[in-house]
């Protein structure tokens, strides 16, 4: 499936290409920051017009992953909406109702979407969150929408270190962090930096250490 496996908290995983991350033995499918409705939001706010299919685009790839891992439930790790009038509007369409009918969808709630999820949920001893706590690792999260520049081009990129497992934004319209700022770098550490594309591909992270090591 063009994806990276490697290890992380003595769990298996794949990164897949899309940004979504495959935990094979939990037969769970995890991504972040989906901002459905973002380009509705910013028209309601007076921002700049952006076409208006981005949930649909967003839900439909990620229906995609569903069905290529067959994963029993999907996580969402936060942001998934960019408001609450977007979560209303969306959670009431068919792709949402579609995805709902494929996978069971566990909610976690980000800084966009308060009320929507619970603050965390913990799997196999491994904290899954909106943002990378300092204390309490190992975690994956989501929220800094990670990008790698190689080559003069920009990447979504996951980043694995030692504690946190840091995934790229899923959704369509969303921006991102140079994965060299200091927030993140200090954060997660030497480690991995897993390139989104059409294929998934690694590349060091800092000084590479041992147990942050995936094969391809």
């Amino acid at each position: 499936m063009n994806g990276y496996d490697f290890s992380f908290a003595g769990a298996q995983f794949t990164a897949r290409p899309t940004g979504a991350l495959w935990w094979p033995a939990q037969n769970t499918l995890i991504v972040a920051d989906l901002h459905l409705g973002k380009s509705a939001r910013m028209a309601r706010r007076g921002g700049g017009l952006l076409p208006p299919f981005e949930a649909q685009d967003t839900l439909h790839r990620l229906a995609q992953d569903v069905g290529a891992t067959g994963a029993a439930q999907t996580i969402l790790l936060g942001d998934t909406f960019d408001d609450d009038d977007a979560a209303g509007d969306v959670t009431a369409g068919p792709h949402w109702q579609r995805l709902q009918d494929m996978t069971q969808l566990v909610s976690i709630s980000g800084n966009h979407d308060p009320a929507h999820g619970a603050p965390d949920v913990t799997l196999a001893g491994i904290a899954l969150r909106h943002q990378a706590a300092l204390h309490g690792a190992p975690d994956i999260s989501g929220h800094f929408h990670p990008k790698f520049k190689l080559a003069g081009r920009g990447y979504a990129a996951f980043l694995v270190g030692r504690d946190h497992l840091i995934l790229p934004a899923f959704g369509t319209y969303t921006g991102g962090l140079d994965a060299n700022s200091p927030v993140l770098t200090g954060l997660v550490g030497p480690g991995l930096a897993i390139l989104t594309g059409r294929v998934a591909r690694a590349v060091p992270y800092g000084a590479v250490r041992p147990a942050a090591r995936g094969n391809a």
